[in-house]
């Protein structure tokens, strides 16, 4: 269960940078999330409402997240492709000698806060 860290670390940047900005609280975070980092949303969610609840300024906020389907480009051919998880063999050559270029992301895109 990996999304408590995730979710655990992504709280403490969030809240830093709010403190730092002066808010009065943290409305809502958007993050991207790459699906070969194999992050369950609904583990995400209840770790962010759980988590989320231990700081005031982030109590109540709502977790958004914007799913990035893997893309790789072919190592033989060049032809770029989006796959899911497990199928990364190249559609126009077969290869399965690729390259990740989209899908492993775990970024923080905004944050919505109060500010007095």
């Amino acid at each position: 269960m990996h999304e408590l860290g995730i979710v655990s670390g992504i709280l403490d940047t969030v809240s830093r940078a709010a403190r730092d900005a002066g808010a009065l609280r943290v409305v809502a975070v958007t993050l991207r999330i790459g699906d070969m980092r194999e992050v369950v949303p609904e583990t995400l969610d209840f770790a962010w409402d759980v988590l989320s609840e231990d700081d005031e300024l982030m109590r109540g906020s709502v977790l958004r997240v914007e799913a990035v389907r893997p893309r790789s480009r072919c190592l033989s051919c060049g032809e770029e492709f989006e796959h899911d998880r497990f199928h990364v063999r190249c559609p126009a050559c077969g290869s399965a000698e690729t390259h990740l270029l989209a899908g492993r992301e775990l970024e923080i895109v905004s944050m919505e806060v109060d500010l007095p």
